[in-house]
């Protein structure tokens, strides 16, 4: 799926990943890039379309799907990581939360697009994933079971999608240097690096990308006896 020429939508544009994402398709040549976030006062990168969206409410992905039907390329990039573990007080709170964003976003976006998808011919989604996609960490524990799961939501849309010849991309990643990992003492990717990484795979047709070492260490590891996720 190429972006030159293509129509992008980009959830969580406004910073971070998100934002980098914009900045290489309009490099790449995309005619059209749709950049959404909840405030989008806050997009502010010229040549894009600002797009209200917050993932977690109904509404606002349909308002969205109805404003923008000319999507070819979908980037699931939205999402919320809060430190904590699972037993503390907030810890029921703070998953659902986590599932609410992070794996009922995409999918909301993912029912509500299939149809704009299909009349471009397919199109593409890329979602955004994480390394804690396959393990967890008493540090991000909501976080990374809500990655977990849209890992499995990423798998079965990419099955359900065959038929009309939707590709579906995995993007896994370590500690990238955003907002969200502020306060993080811990080796970090330039957010650039990780999505011109993300649209090669793109573009040449990936289901899946290890965006750093980290995460290919981490991949190799899940055969391992033990298994990584285990350690």
């Amino acid at each position: 799926m190429k972006i030159e020429n293509a129509n992008v939508l980009i959830t969580g544009a406004n910073r971070g990943i998100g934002l980098a994402f914009a900045r290489e398709a309009l490099r790449r040549g995309a005619r059209k890039v749709y950049a959404a976030a909840r405030d989008p006062a806050q997009i502010t990168l010229a040549g894009v379309t600002p797009v209200k969206l917050d993932v977690t409410r109904a509404d606002e992905v349909a308002a969205a799907a109805t404003a923008c039907p000319d999507v070819s390329v979908l980037i699931n990039n939205a999402g919320i990581a809060r430190p904590g573990g699972l037993l503390a007080p907030e810890g029921l709170a703070s998953l659902q939360a986590h599932l609410d964003t992070n794996l009922l976003g995409p999918l909301r976006l993912s029912q509500a697009f299939a149809p704009v998808l299909a009349a471009q011919g397919g199109g593409a989604v890329l979602n955004v994933l994480s390394v804690l996609s396959w393990f967890n960490s008493p540090l991000l524990s909501a976080y990374a079971v809500s990655k977990a799961a849209a890992w499995g939501l990423s798998n079965g849309l990419r099955n359900e999608w065959k038929s009309q010849g939707t590709q579906v991309l995995n993007l896994h990643m370590g500690y990238v240097d955003t907002d969200l990992t502020r306060g993080f003492e811990v080796e970090k990717t330039p957010p650039e690096e990780i999505v011109r990484l993300a649209l090669d795979a793109l573009e040449a047709g990936a289901s899946e990308v290890l965006g750093d070492a980290l995460t290919q260490q981490v991949r190799q590891g899940l055969s391992a006896e033990p298994a990584i996720y285990l350690s």
